[in-house]
This record gives structure tokens, C-alpha cells and sequence, in this order.
């Protein structure tokens, strides 16, 4: 991969966006997709996994972007999939806010539909339903052995929480979200801007317990991914609260991800790695969550401060698009290349990824002057 020195031109990607979201429609039809491999076939995964929302989310933005009827009509039922599946048993998780605002809340805020609100708030008290007092964390997936789990992932599923307390009146959901973004904070962030992914309490004290490196090379490396949730939970956590300390948070991780970066620009999937780098593979997908975040951050800050964090959004977008785009390739069903799902246990290494997809077409909607946010 070479270094990316080309301006980057938020307005001819989104010209090279909307096609592909065009001929998507076509390819994907009524799947839910997760991962595409080497033959750009998209899957079709369960409704309760964690990045079925992210496709309708990708519609309702082209919706809002182009005001074209064809992706509302194309994402409007899946808020309600959602819910229908919800009643049944299941396996939704502390990951409701990746199903839910992506669907319900920003179909919410798009047309006022009242179903939509009556969703979200279900999603949100379902994810408060998760919260550990003792430990002043969101419980992490459902096996027994992990009542006490808590990951970083889950920073970013606290919009629904603060946008629930917004909708309702009701405090308490933002009284958890303060809890886990003071958590985050405390447990998660470490001193040089680095993230732990997962974070074991006693679940009947709330005692720390220590952590693991899940998706992580090891405890203590640098999952990229994990920084790029945490940069961008941080963000939104401070946008809602104004609490500085998730501000810094923020700069914090930013700084670090963007540090670490390769001269190219496209980040491997951990940033402290015992082999050799250039050996490993990429995460095209924490590069673009990390942009939308950046973008975020910046649009907290003085435009003065705000700059690094614009210029290294663009930069992360500048690479993405030149190196992992699929753009030469009609039939491939994804827009990036080159996502790392689980590296550790060799699990969707080097395939594209629906939510870097949403998180890239996200970034640069930002850049094109969209503000309906849905995180």
C-alpha cells in the first residue's frame, strides 16, 4: 500500500457514493449483511446481530442526502422488523443502539413517525434494563460467565440512552449513560489514548477485576477499532452532557489513533503489535469509524482546534477511498475492502464489512453538509 498524497474531495465521493448505493439495492435486496468476501457477496446474517441496522442506516442517509423516495421506501420497514423479532425469543444484547438508531431513531427525527419513537424508546429501556449499579457499567452480551463484561464497543449504543431521556423527559437514561461514559472514562481510556476492549467487574460488587483483549492483540495492545469506538462514544457522550472530561477523553484517543497511524493511512487491525506490521492485516473499518468520529469531535471544538481533527478525518477518508474503495468493481456488493472482523481468532480478516461501509458513507455525508446525526 503506498502513501495517499491527493487532496481529498468530499463532493466526488459522494458522486461515486449514490451509484454504488444504487446498484446495492439491487445486489443485496432484502438480505441483512455483515461481511462480504473475496467474491463481494455480501452474507445474510440473524436480525438480532449486531450490524443489521447499519444497511437501512446507509439508506436513510442517501434518503435525507438526495431526498429520493427509493431509500426511504427501502429502509422504512426495519425498525419494525426489529421489534417484531424482539417479541420472539432472541439475542439482542447491549448492542440495541447499533440496531436502533440507525433504523427507528433517525427515521424518527426524518419523518416524525410515531411508531419510530415508540421503538426507540423500547430499544432504550431494554439497554437501560442491561445496567450494573454496583459497577456503573452496561452489561456486555448474554452468557453466563459474562455478567459482570463490560466492552468499549457499548460507548457508542449511549446516544440512544441520552436521546431516549431527550424524547421522554424520563433523566434516568442519561443518569446510566453518565454512569457508563464515567466508566469509559475511569476503566477503558488508558493514559496514552489506547483502549482495553473488555473490561471484567464483579457483577455482585461492581470490583474491577482487570481486563482482556478480546478482538485486541493481547490485554494490553491497541485494538484499533476499540479506539475508534471510544474517540467517537467519547464525542457524542460530551455533546450530550458537556461534561469536559469526555471531551478530553476524546482528543485524548484521537491523538493516539492518529499517531499511530501507517504512512498510508489505513490502519492495522491493533496498533501495538509483536509481529512485524507490515505482516498484518488491516481495518478499513476502524478507519472510517474513527473519521466519522473526528468529524464529530471537530464539530464540538473552536474551528481553530477543530482543524487537526478535520484534516485527520480526511486523511483516513483520502486513504480508505484510493486504497480499499471497490469502486472499480460494479458487481462487489460492499464499498471498502480490506475490514477486520476478529483478527485473533481468524474471523473475517481482510473482507468488507457492512458498518465500515455505513461509517464511510456517514463521514463523508458529514463532509457534504448533512447534520442528522444518528449517533
Amino acid at each position: 500500500m503506498n502513501r495517499i498524497k491527493e487532496e481529498f474531495d468530499a463532493q466526488k465521493v459522494w458522486g461515486r457514493i449514490v451509484p454504488k448505493i444504487d446498484r446495492m439495492i439491487g445486489l443485496i435486496g432484502d438480505k441483512t449483511p455483515h461481511v462480504a468476501g473475496a467474491d463481494g457477496k455480501y452474507d445474510n446474517t440473524r436480525i438480532d446481530w449486531w450490524t443489521s441496522g447499519f444497511w437501512p442506516g446507509i439508506l436513510w442517509i442517501a434518503h435525507d442526502m438526495t431526498g429520493d423516495s427509493r431509500y426511504k421506501e427501502a429502509a422504512w420497514p426495519w425498525d419494525e422488523r426489529m421489534e417484531r423479532f424482539m417479541l420472539e425469543p432472541n439475542h439482542f444484547d447491549h448492542d440495541v443502539g447499533f440496531h436502533f438508531l440507525p433504523t427507528a431513531v433517525i427515521k424518527h427525527s426524518l419523518t416524525d413517525d410515531e411508531n419510530a419513537m415508540r421503538r426507540g424508546l423500547f430499544a432504550a429501556n431494554f439497554l437501560a434494563g442491561r445496567y450494573n449499579r454496583a459497577g456503573g457499567f452496561l452489561r456486555a452480551w448474554n452468557g453466563e460467565h459474562q455478567r459482570g463484561w463490560s466492552i468499549v464497543d457499548t460507548a457508542m449504543n449511549l446516544s440512544l440512552l441520552f436521546w431516549a431521556a431527550q424524547q421522554s423527559g424520563d433523566p434516568r437514561f442519561a443518569h446510566i449513560a453518565r454512569s457508563h461514559a464515567d466508566t469509559v472514562v475511569e476503566r477503558f481510556i488508558r493514559e496514552d489514548g489506547s483502549v482495553n476492549h473488555i473490561v471484567v467487574f464483579d457483577p455482585q460488587t461492581g470490583e474491577y477485576e482487570g481486563s482482556l483483549g478480546g478482538q485486541g492483540a493481547a490485554p494490553d495492545s491497541a485494538w484499533s477499532r476499540g479506539a475508534a469506538w471510544a474517540l467517537y462514544g467519547m464525542a457524542n457522550a460530551y455533546r450530550y452532557t458537556r461534561n469536559e472530561a469526555y471531551l478530553h477523553a476524546s482528543r485524548r484517543v484521537a491523538h493516539f489513533f492518529l499517531a499511530h497511524l501507517p504512512d498510508d493511512g489505513v490502519p492495522y487491525w491493533d496498533f501495538r503489535l509483536e509481529a512485524v506490521p507490515e505482516a498484518e492485516p488491516r481495518d478499513s473499518s476502524a478507519g472510517a469509524i474513527a473519521a466519522s468520529g473526528l468529524i464529530e469531535l471537530a464539530s464540538l471544538l473552536p474551528e481553530k482546534e477543530a482543524r487537526v481533527y478535520i484534516g485527520g478525518a480526511e486523511r483516513l477518508l483520502r486513504s480508505l477511498d484510493r486504497i480499499c474503495g471497490t469502486w472499480d468493481n460494479e458487481g462487489h456488493e460492499a464499498i471498502l475492502r480490506h475490514g477486520t472482523g476478529h483478527r485473533p481468532v481468524g474471523q473475517n480478516v481482510d473482507v468488507s464489512l457492512i458498518y465500515g461501509d455505513y461509517f464511510f458513507v456517514e463521514a463523508v455525508a458529514k463532509l457534504n453538509g448533512w447534520v442528522h446525526r444518528v449517533f
